[in-house]
């Protein structure tokens, strides 16, 4: 049986992750750097799945670990993640230290395939008219995460190549659905409807490629089973306008009166059009996005809905 290690295993991403990967004929085996075992994505899936509480700054503890589970495959999620804050953050220098800790002791060990998760923001927007393709569109990170992530995979795929590992990259685009950061676009638009609470929001035009976190879980999973090799775009392929994303909120909450649209400014920098050629993860890796966004959106705003109604609850006695 397959031994796979996931970094950021309790994360919006990492615990579907765990779900996907714990139906197949794997041991799984994640790091968490809280106490507490995150609430599962499916009690049932997530049973057989082992913890592991380690700080991955701690390199020491980090590189016992690996030596003492020996991993054939590892997906490396874990980052500076705080909202607003990770695009120019002085800890994404420190997160590329950290990954190339994790990438040298699962080398040593005999680790065999690796899946890092990028990010689109590794492109050079301003050509960012097209659909993005991996083999085709320039490279040049605007902010320090994109920079580091794509600092990250340079060297990495260097050190793979003369150490014999297989290094997919994923680049993720934008993921929506349960469990994403309360202050992100989705969510905070989707709380405040449900609350009756007017929204301001910017432009309808600006155009995105919208991905359900589930769809992302099993496109990393679909990654990590194939032989594929470095870049690969993750995303659905489809051109969503933020104001189609918005009409999908207005639908599944039933509050599209309060949306105050064009009320607030663009962020600067930010470009008209972000879209993935898909064509890599579609015929070489074999995957294809299966949600909806209308569906995808009422099931989040559902798993919203229920949040704030125990928010809302009075306690028992």
């Amino acid at each position: 049986m397959t031994r796979v290690l996931v970094s950021g295993a309790s994360g919006f991403l990492g615990l579907p992750l765990l779900a996907e990967l714990a139906r197949g004929e794997r041991e799984v085996h994640a790091l968490c750097t809280r106490a507490a075992r995150p609430a599962p994505v499916s009690a049932a899936a997530l049973g057989a799945v082992r913890w592991h509480q380690l700080d991955l700054r701690d390199h020491v503890a980090l590189d016992e670990l690996v030596g003492e589970l020996r991993p054939e495959q590892l997906v490396h999620l874990a980052w500076i993640t705080a909202h607003g804050r990770y695009w120019q953050a002085a800890e994404n220098l420190d997160w590329v230290a950290h990954s190339l800790c994790l990438l040298r002791a699962f080398a040593r060990r005999g680790g065999r395939r690796l899946v890092v998760a990028g990010t689109c923001a590794e492109y050079d927007w301003s050509h960012a008219a097209a659909p993005l393709s991996e083999s085709l569109s320039p490279l040049a990170p605007a902010t320090l995460y994109g920079a580091a992530k794509d600092a990250l995979r340079r060297v990495a795929e260097a050190y793979a190549r003369q150490e014999g590992i297989e290094l997919a990259w994923g680049r993720l685009f934008f993921l929506y659905g349960p469990r994403e950061a309360p202050a992100r676009l989705v969510p905070s638009v989707a709380r405040s409807l449900l609350r009756g609470e007017a929204v301001a929001t910017g432009s309808d035009q600006r155009v995105r490629d919208f991905m359900h976190v589930q769809d992302a879980a099993s496109a990393i999973a679909a990654l990590l089973d194939s032989d594929v090799v470095g870049a690969v775009n993750i995303a659905s392929g489809i051109a969503t306008t933020v104001g189609g994303l918005l009409d999908a909120l207005a639908a599944a909450t039933g509050r599209g009166e309060l949306l105050r649209r064009g009320a607030l400014p663009d962020r600067p920098g930010e470009p008209a059009v972000l879209l993935a050629d898909v064509a890599r993860l579609r015929d070489e890796v074999g995957f294809r996005a299966r949600w909806e966004l209308a569906d995808g959106i009422a099931e989040t705003v559902r798993w919203w809905a229920e949040r704030e109604a125990l928010a809302a609850a009075p306690s028992a006695a």
